[in-house]
């Protein structure tokens, strides 16, 4: 018991560490999940005798790695679908469907072949780490964009293709990090029981997302008590995510589902504005905790992590995985007609990769070969990923004219 406490009372150091430099980066215009990180790796390479077993706790507990999976995943994903306005969805929904659909595919194949036969990584790590690579974070880049004031459409697609690909690529890594041996073992057929898997991991978490985001958002019609509603709203994220998983379908597209219909469909039928309101307030601060926790955990993770023998192998990793975005994102949105090419430069240094990476990786069975590589590249990434590009994709956006601040107008199809 007294292990638990003091474990529990370092925990909430950490959560005091992190909220203070969420509100130390707020005040210093500087994206929160950025600060998080570097000032993690700084812990994460200090000696505090105060806060070592709270920093072993955090990365290497499997009791808070399935906490981070089971508790902030539906978490994050309720949170961004229950605010996501479908109109915009509508709108964007050809870039959308190409960059979640067809650019995630494309970029998990691209990934996962250049890892095999570059980097000679074993086929089934290689198409674990294609599948971690292929979810975008947009958490510093929406927030970016919307302080520069680039065009809406912009960020609806950034948006909505982060919140579609989430489902899909987790479906992939489940798929790649499970059931690929077997199948390849099994040629052809093995083939189409992976797609056939796919088809009932993704449609099973659509049509139970779907039914339960319909019976949630009759039931409030019920009630106009916003306390009871968030409750409700609480009740359908996690209950989706945890029926899903238990069901063998995708979780993560079941809450997705659910958090659009009851966001919208929801809102207009059982909402008033000061639920919205107060709902709203609920998931922006259970997500701030959330989001300072894991991109903390990002940092810290450094401690754990050898590079020594592996810098070479990270840096080739980095190359692939811009390759294997640049690749996606221009071959599926080429059909798209007036799709200005600097949305696409931005769309494509903007694909970050951040917390659903890292804490897929985590997941990984101690058991799985070649989980200390999957960690390794996936981290050097991640941290590429938010350090370099997420500090640099300001400059791009000023560069490329798209900011609407100071008089300025974006280029694309609804800029004048």
């Amino acid at each position: 018991m007294h292990t638990f406490n003091s474990t529990f009372i370092e925990l909430l150091v950490l959560l005091a560490i992190s909220i203070t430099v969420i509100a130390v980066s707020q005040k210093l215009k500087l994206p929160y999940s950025i600060a998080l990180v570097v000032v993690g790796l700084v812990l994460g390479l200090t000696y505090i005798p105060f806060l070592e077993s709270a920093k072993s706790y955090i990365t290497q507990s499997h009791v808070f790695q399935s906490i981070i999976i089971s508790l902030f995943l539906p978490i994050l994903l309720g949170d961004a679908s229950i605010k996501m306005p479908v109109s915009h969805l509508k709108e964007q929904a050809k870039p959308v469907a190409a960059l979640a659909f067809g650019g995630t595919l494309l970029s998990f194949i691209v990934i996962a072949l250049l890892g095999y036969y570059l980097l000679k990584l074993p086929l089934p790590v290689a198409f674990t780490f294609g599948a971690l690579m292929s979810a975008t974070d947009p958490i510093s880049v929406i927030s970016i964009f919307k302080s520069l004031g680039v065009p809406k459409p912009v960020v609806a697609v950034i948006e909505g293709e982060s919140l579609l690909n989430d489902g899909i690529a987790v479906v992939l890594f489940q798929i790649s990090s499970i059931y690929l041996f077997t199948y390849l073992e099994m040629g052809w057929v093995g083939l189409g029981h992976g797609i056939l898997l796919f088809c009932q991991f993704f449609l099973g978490g659509l049509v139970l997302g779907a039914a339960l985001g319909y019976v949630f958002s009759q039931i409030i019609r019920l009630y106009d008590d916003y306390p009871l509603e968030i409750a409700f709203s609480m009740l359908l994220f996690f209950g989706c995510y945890f029926i899903a998983e238990h069901l063998q379908v995708s979780g993560v597209i079941a809450v997705v589902t659910a958090g659009l219909i009851f966001g919208s469909f929801g809102a207009k039928v059982g909402m008033s504005d000061k639920t919205k309101m107060n709902i709203n307030s609920f998931w922006d601060t259970i997500t701030l905790i959330a989001n300072s926790l894991i991109f903390l955990m990002i940092g810290l993770e450094i401690k754990w992590i050898s590079f020594s023998q592996h810098w070479l192998l990270a840096l080739a990793a980095i190359l692939i995985v811009l390759i294997g975005r640049t690749v996606a994102l221009y071959v599926s949105t080429a059909p798209l007609k007036g799709f200005p090419a600097s949305w696409k430069a931005v769309l494509n240094w903007g694909g970050l990769k951040g917390s659903l990476s890292l804490a897929l990786a985590l997941s990984l069975p101690q058991t799985f070969e070649g989980r200390k590589d999957v960690l390794v590249l996936t981290f050097s990434v991640v941290l590429f990923s938010l350090l370099v590009q997420g500090l640099t994709i300001k400059p791009l956006v000023l560069k490329l004219g798209l900011s609407q601040k100071d008089g300025q107008r974006g280029e694309g199809p609804n800029a004048k």
